[in-house]
C-alpha cells in the first residue's frame, strides 16, 4: 500500500514496529528486576529508564554500578556502548536532518536500534517519501516499542525477585541484537567489523570493569573503517532522499 500521507506513514510505522515489543517488554521487565535486585527504588528506575532510554547502556551502567566500579569507568563504559547511535544520526542526517530543531532533538531521544533499523531500510529501500512523512514513518517505530519499555521496567522493579530465573529474561539482550544485526551487516565491511568485534571481545572479556566491551566496539570500528576504504562497497545501496513535496496530513 502506497504511503500518501503523513498519518499513513506513522502508522506503517507503528506496525513495523509492533513486533519489537515482544523483545523490549521483556527486556524493559527485566531491567526493573535487576534494578530493583540492586537496590533502586521503582521511582528511581522508571526515571532511569525515561532519561536515558538506551537499554544496553542502562544494564552496562546497572552491571558496573553493583560491581563497585569507579563513576568515570561507568560513565565512559555507557558511552561506548551508546557511540553507535552518533552513527546512527549520522546514517539519518541524509533523510531527517532538514526537519526543525525541536523535531530533530525529539529524534535524537527516539534513536535507538529498532527505530533506526526500520527507519533506514524504509529510506533507502522504499518509496520515496517527503520530509515530513519519513519524520512519522520514524516516530511511529516507537509508537509501541517506549511506551511498553517504560511500563515493563514499572513492572519489572514492582515484581523485583518475583520473577523466576527459569524464564530466561537475561536472554532477551543477545536475542534482540542479533535479530537487527543480522539484517543489517549488507557491506563486507559490516561483517568485518562484527567479526572483528566478536573476535576482540573474547579474550577482552577478561579486563576488569567490563573494559574488554569497550576495547572490542573500538577495534570493531576501526577494522569495519578500514574495510570500507579497501573492500569493494557490494551489496550497498545508496539512495539519495526523495525531494517529494511535502504531504500533510
Amino acid at each position: 500500500m502506497a504511503i500518501t500521507t503523513t498519518s499513513a506513514a506513522f502508522w506503517k510505522g507503528f506496525r513495523d514496529g509492533a513486533p519489537f515489543i515482544l523483545v523490549s517488554g521483556p527486556f524493559g521487565l527485566l531491567f526493573g528486576v535487576l534494578a530493583s535486585e540492586a537496590g533502586l527504588d521503582v521511582l528511581t528506575a522508571t526515571s532511569f529508564s525515561m532519561a536515558v532510554f538506551a537499554g544496553s547502556a542502562q544494564f552496562t551502567a546497572l552491571q558496573l554500578m553493583q560491581e563497585q566500579a569507579p563513576t568515570v569507568v561507568i560513565l565512559i563504559s555507557a558511552l561506548a556502548v551508546n557511540l553507535r547511535v552518533a552513527m546512527y544520526s549520522a546514517s539519518l542526517t541524509p533523510y531527517l536532518g532538514e526537519a526543525p530543531l525541536w523535531k530533530r532533538a525529539f529524534a535524537a531521544y527516539f534513536t535507538v536500534d529498532q527505530s533506526y533499523a526500520l527507519s533506514i531500510v524504509q529510506f533507502e529501500t522504499g518509496e520515496p517519501l517527503s520530509l515530513n512523512q519519513r519524520l512519522a514513518y520514524f516516530f511511529g517505530t516507537n509508537g509501541l516499542v517506549a511506551p511498553v519499555w517504560m511500563s515493563a521496567t514499572v513492572m519489572g522493579a514492582l515484581l523485583g525477585n518475583q520473577v523466576p530465573e527459569s524464564w530466561g529474561l537475561d536472554f532477551v539482550l543477545p536475542l534482540a541484537f542479533l535479530a537487527m544485526i543480522g539484517p543489517m551487516m549488507r557491506t563486507p565491511a559490516h561483517v568485518v567489523a562484527c567479526f572483528t568485534a566478536i573476535a576482540v571481545s573474547l579474550p577482552a572479556s577478561m579486563l576488569p570493569y567490563n573494559l574488554g566491551l569497550i576495547v572490542a566496539g573500538l577495534a570493531g570500528m576501526m577494522a569495519g573503517a578500514q574495510a570500507e576504504l579497501h573492500l569493494p562497497p557490494s551489496g550497498r545501496k545508496d539512495v539519495t532522499p526523495a525531494q517529494a513535496q511535502e504531504t500533510q496530513a
